[in-house]
């Protein structure tokens, strides 16, 4: 029995004439359910909160010990509910992008990622070991860490 008699065409590619229609890459940007908006008050107060956290997580890319994962999923949060705009720009930004969108895969966090928070944060507790004097805040602090970045490479990678 042939495909066409089962009532199933097989598919056909486009000639030079005819538009192509095979399906493209998806777009990055995740599709999100409508939402009720928000109020003009609330909407701009998440703007600035998820231009707060683009900035915080730019310093964190610099700053020993400051975080930059956090604040760039904090952004797209605020930036999620609050201008669809800023939320575009953070998935297609060429550092932040990646890190959105392995996130959005089910928390994955890349090596590359997992290795600059180690080398970090063993900086860091270097600096809070030398720097704290009262051995319990250093103890909590270092534990903390620890525990992080345990969390952090118990984190699936992307495929």
């Amino acid at each position: 029995m042939r495909p066409e008699e089962d009532g199933v065409r097989p598919a056909r590619r486009a000639g030079p004439s005819e538009p192509d229609t095979t399906p493209s890459a998806p777009d990055p940007t995740p599709v999100m359910a409508p939402r009720k908006p928000l109020p003009r008050v609330a909407r701009w107060l998440l703007m600035a909160f998820a231009g707060l956290c683009v900035v915080l997580g730019l310093i964190g890319a610099i700053v020993p010990g400051m975080p930059t994962t956090v604040f760039i999923l904090m952004a797209a949060w605020a930036a999620a509910r609050s201008s669809p705009r800023m939320h575009a720009w953070l998935y297609a930004h060429r550092l932040f992008g990646p890190l959105l969108r392995d996130w959005d895969d089910g928390g994955r966090v890349s090596r590359r990622v997992k290795w600059i928070a180690t080398f970090t944060m063993g900086a860091s507790a270097v600096l809070v070991w030398h720097g704290i004097r009262t051995t319990w805040v250093a103890g909590l602090v270092l534990g903390t860490m620890a525990a992080v970045l345990g969390w952090l490479w118990l984190r699936p990678e992307p495929g």
